[in-house]
């Protein structure tokens, strides 16, 4: 299979060629999924001059296949459940609950680590670009969408490297403006269509965070 993207660098750069519309705009905001989407997201905060911040959500894995995702929770509490489950309350939503309270201790876990006790920047009355480095059944960054919609952002604009098309069209329906680079068919997974899909840790995340809020605030030139 031809790979699309060597990493996720590459892929922040394409995202930010595409949206130079919005470079310099005095109310914008880059909102990245972390992990891999900060990456992503950093290179587009370089491209577009824009400060970049983390928005925290975690899939909600099944009990059975954690890789499989019945929906996310953000840290603003938004629970979103993959839809071929959504109507299934009666045998689901007990050990949804209960799977989703799990995930709030490290929702917790990563706020205090990546923002140091600040507070999120608010999207409120701005132009907000959410970003991640692909999606697959969606769930993580459509509960995402969600929550941020909730915050009444100007105008919403989803950034995505490579995504089925099914769920890019749910995102689509969901968003000011889409962005996506790519919809391969078939999908298999997001991984797969990158050469270099190595696994980002709390490390990498906090320094794309650290150069991007130096360089935003005119401490680092170049």
């Amino acid at each position: 299979m031809t790979k699309i993207f060597r990493d996720r660098e590459e892929a922040g750069y394409r995202l930010g060629q595409r949206l130079l519309a919005y470079r310099d705009n005095p109310d914008g905001l880059v909102f990245a999924l972390p992990r891999g989407g900060v990456i992503v997201g950093y290179q587009l905060s370089l491209a577009l001059h824009l400060p970049l911040e983390v928005f925290i959500a975690c899939k909600v894995g099944s009990p059975e296949n954690p890789e499989y995702a019945l929906g996310a929770i953000t840290e603003m509490g938004n629970l979103h459940m993959n839809p071929i489950y959504a109507g299934d309350h009666r045998r689901l939503t007990t050990s949804v609950e209960e799977l989703a309270e799990e995930k709030r201790a490290e929702i917790l876990r990563r706020r205090q680590l990546y923002r140091q006790g600040r507070s999120l920047l608010a999207p409120t009355g701005r132009l907000a670009i959410l970003v991640d480095d692909g999606i697959a059944t969606g769930a993580t960054f459509l509960a995402a969408v969600e929550a941020l919609r909730e915050q009444a952002p100007s105008r919403l604009v989803a950034a995505l490297p490579v995504g089925p098309a099914e769920t890019v069209e749910q995102v689509r329906g969901l968003v000011d403006e889409l962005v996506v680079l790519a919809c391969p068919e078939p999908f298999w997974s997001v991984g797969t269509h990158y050469a270099d899909f190595s696994q980002i840790n709390d490390e990498e995340v906090l320094t794309c965070l650290d150069l991007a809020n130096a360089r935003h605030d005119g401490t680092v030139q170049g």
